[in-house]
């Protein structure tokens, strides 16, 4: 009896796709991809509140995403703050942003003149010019968070002054929270606070910030005039003069001492050190500006 045989099969093995089999993320799992959107929203905040107070830029840093309840975030914010709900662009997500009171009430100083002081106790609501800034502060959160989602645009549906009468999110919801702290020159720090419902961040955020299956690679470019790289402030370095001296000179250096020198014809213009182009001199609004005459190429 011959036991030896010769199989072949018929069709190739199931081969599973290592994509398809990756457990879906849990909304607890994804808490940790808010803080790559407080990284692209914390810059545009900045420039946004620089330009409205008409002073030196913030210092805005996004801290630590965390799990939250409702009750413990109205606890958080106070008897008294600016409360805001947006709609984010995706269908039945929605967006919390809260204002601690006694910051609005420190932003309306700086915006009437003021030094931004606050004496520490709350009214009982907010005065006219108090809401008037909240309603600014409105429009600018929705402007920077459609910049940094970079999805639909963001608006302000509804707001209140005490977090409990909003009812921004079902009863018992477990809540995903962002914190922002602000920092504006040496005065004390302020917080914004971002909160949605955490079984909603998988519909906003996608899978972002988990890993991507081994082998893939991002096609394209990123467009640098586009959300959230176009708001990235880069300092810009004119050299004006740049004339060797010697030792003995700079050692001879004294109040009063006239140092000659000549500006450049092409004055270079550099980001980082690394020159990007190069202008001249001139003057516009009674203001030194230079004239681009070259980019690098």
């Amino acid at each position: 009896m011959n036991s030896e045989h010769s199989f072949v099969a018929e069709r190739f093995a199931a081969q599973h796709c290592a994509a398809l089999l990756r457990r879906a993320p849990e909304p607890a799992e994804q808490i940790g991809a808010l803080a790559g959107l407080g990284q692209r929203l914390a810059p545009l905040l900045a420039k946004a509140l620089g330009q409205m107070l008409g002073g030196e830029l913030p210092v805005v840093t996004a801290l630590a995403p965390h799990e939250q309840s409702e009750g413990e975030l109205i606890l958080q914010v106070g008897p008294l703050a600016a409360n805001s709900l947006y709609a984010s662009g995706i269908p039945g997500v929605t967006l919390l942003a809260a204002i601690e009171g006694a910051a609005v009430l420190r932003l309306v100083d700086r915006a009437y003149g003021g030094s931004g002081e606050h004496n520490g106790t709350l009214p009982e609501a907010f005065p006219l010019s108090a809401q008037l800034l909240v309603q600014r502060l409105e429009a600018l959160l929705a402007e920077c968070l459609t910049g940094a989602l970079g999805q639909a645009e963001v608006r302000a549906l509804r707001s209140s002054a005490r977090l409990a009468e909003l009812a921004p999110f079902p009863a018992g919801a477990k809540l995903a929270v962002l914190p922002i702290e602000v920092m504006d020159g040496a005065k004390p720090p302020w917080s914004l606070v971002l909160a949605l419902p955490l079984a909603a961040l998988p519909k906003l955020l996608g899978n972002i910030g988990t890993a991507a299956p081994s082998g893939t690679r991002r096609t394209g470019s990123a467009d640098p005039a586009a959300a959230p790289f176009a708001a990235v402030p880069l300092g810009l370095t004119a050299t004006l003069v740049d004339m060797p001296v010697s030792l003995a000179a700079i050692a001879a250096l004294a109040p009063g001492t006239v140092l000659p020198v000549a500006i450049a014809r092409a004055v270079p213009l550099a980001i980082g050190g690394h020159i990007i182009a190069r202008g001249t001199i001139g003057a516009q609004d009674d203001r030194i500006a230079l004239r681009l005459t070259q980019l690098a190429g």
